[in-house]
């Protein structure tokens, strides 16, 4: 919040020398204007922008010197797709970390449970992962993501220390939410956008051709594409040097409040 309170400062500070300018000599509507719309685009896009950090504090990348990486998937447990991931993952010895969604948790705790039980991270992507997620206010958005907590330490015993914001969006009622819960946010370095790609090979360009130690990748469970091109991008991992780690390991941050 404090890069949003600095920039509100100087909005603010800006307006007010503005006004007490043009008391003297007479101001533009189109500065003011200018000035209110630079602000407003500012806000827009650090609303949308995790890394930009604008709201709350993001982790979107580990240390380059490590030589690993982390692959992440978003919106499940999907069944039929998470399973196949699963699979894939587990022939080649990786672990991966999972933003679950917490009411798809609840629907599908065996399959959580067996995220958990093959080694790889439970994470809070919220209850319902509406598109008005973060247009709520603080308090139903904290609800969300106590529900979340409650639905994946019931199913796997521990509860998750990360959060993954819906959309990647944050605003000050979101940012209030997470700092009550003391989640480290996480964001990502490389994002696939398998959720828009229909070409495997497109897809698998798009996410390695500047691949690199330290990146987090985002995928999400229910994209078809991205299970074809799995096998193809941990081949590919291996063949430039890098290793894949867990996400805790890689950002050496606590995956669980016990």
């Amino acid at each position: 919040m404090l890069k949003f309170k600095a920039i509100s400062g100087i909005f603010i500070l800006t307006m007010i020398l503005l006004t007490a300018f043009d008391i003297y000599f007479p101001v533009s509507f189109l500065v003011d204007a200018i000035v209110i719309l630079l602000y407003l685009a500012i806000l827009a896009y650090g609303s949308v922008t995790l890394s930009m950090e604008l709201f709350i504090p993001t982790v979107c990348k580990g240390d380059s010197s490590t030589g690993a990486i982390a692959l992440t998937f978003d919106d499940g447990p999907i069944p039929g797709n998470t399973e196949k991931i699963l699979e894939i993952l587990r022939s080649h010895k990786v672990a991966a970390a999972f933003f679950c969604i917490g009411n798809r948790v609840v629907s599908n705790s065996a399959l959580a449970k067996r995220i958990h039980n093959e080694g790889h991270l439970l994470g809070n992507h919220s209850y319902w992962h509406k598109s008005t997620f973060d247009l709520q206010s603080t308090e139903k958005i904290h609800h969300e993501l106590v529900s979340t907590d409650t639905a994946i330490q019931q199913t796997i015993g521990v509860k998750p220390a990360f959060f993954r914001p819906p959309y990647g969006v944050t605003n000050p009622m979101v940012a209030k939410a997470i700092l009550k819960q003391g989640y480290k946010t996480i964001g990502w370095s490389v994002r696939s956008f398998d959720t828009i790609s229909k070409d495997r090979e497109a897809l698998l360009s798009r996410v390695t051709k500047s691949l690199k130690s330290g990146d987090v990748i985002l995928f999400h469970d229910f994209c078809n594409v991205t299970i074809e091109i799995l096998p193809d991008l941990l081949a590919h991992v291996s063949k430039c040097g890098l290793k894949i780690v867990r996400l805790d390991e890689l950002l050496k941050e606590k995956a669980y409040v016990l």
